[in-house]
């Protein structure tokens, strides 16, 4: 394991370079708000990375990072300007066209499920709930709860079967 940088280390050279890496990031078009993050984004890494020892001048070093880190900045803002979230999100959360009626139906099946998992043993439930809401693997589920991986795929069917069967007696 590389030996870390000492607090004491990473300090100085956050106290003598931030305000130059916070103008040189501004200069390169990164975005005012985000300068100052990007100073510490680059500290934090430099932490992560271990000692200096090895470096000759820490300057040069620190503006090779910061040079990288603002092409990632600007190749991350390029993705996101092409992929606006606001599409993304109304694809995927179509709230507004829900009548009133199909979210009281909503709410009746969202209570019909939840009741149906109140019904079922508790180990049944408890595996059917990490499964399906948690989305946690199979294996870890059967680790976690001290039982094998085709006893977890046994009480997934038995639970959705419960519920599959809970929902069509309502319809």
């Amino acid at each position: 394991m590389a030996p870390v940088i000492a607090e004491a280390q990473v300090g100085e050279l956050s106290t003598r370079y931030a305000t130059a890496l916070a103008r040189y990031f501004f200069r390169r078009g990164v975005h005012e708000t985000d300068c100052d993050d990007l100073v510490q984004e680059l500290f934090v890494r430099l932490c992560r990375q271990g000692a200096l020892s090895g470096v000759q001048r820490a300057d040069a070093y620190l503006f090779e990072m910061a040079a990288n880190l603002a092409y990632d900045y600007h190749r991350r803002s390029a993705v996101r300007r092409s992929n606006p979230v606001n599409e993304h999100y109304e694809a995927v959360h179509r709230t507004a066209n829900f009548s009133p009626d199909r979210i009281a139906e909503g709410r009746e099946e969202l209570a019909l499920i939840a009741q149906a998992l109140a019904q079922l043993p508790e180990r049944t439930r408890n595996v059917f709930v990490l499964a399906r809401l948690e989305n946690m693997p199979r294996a870890e589920i059967a680790t976690r709860l001290g039982i094998g991986k085709r006893t977890v795929e046994k009480l997934i069917t038995t639970a959705t079967a419960h519920i599959a069967l809970s929902r069509r007696r309502y319809q």
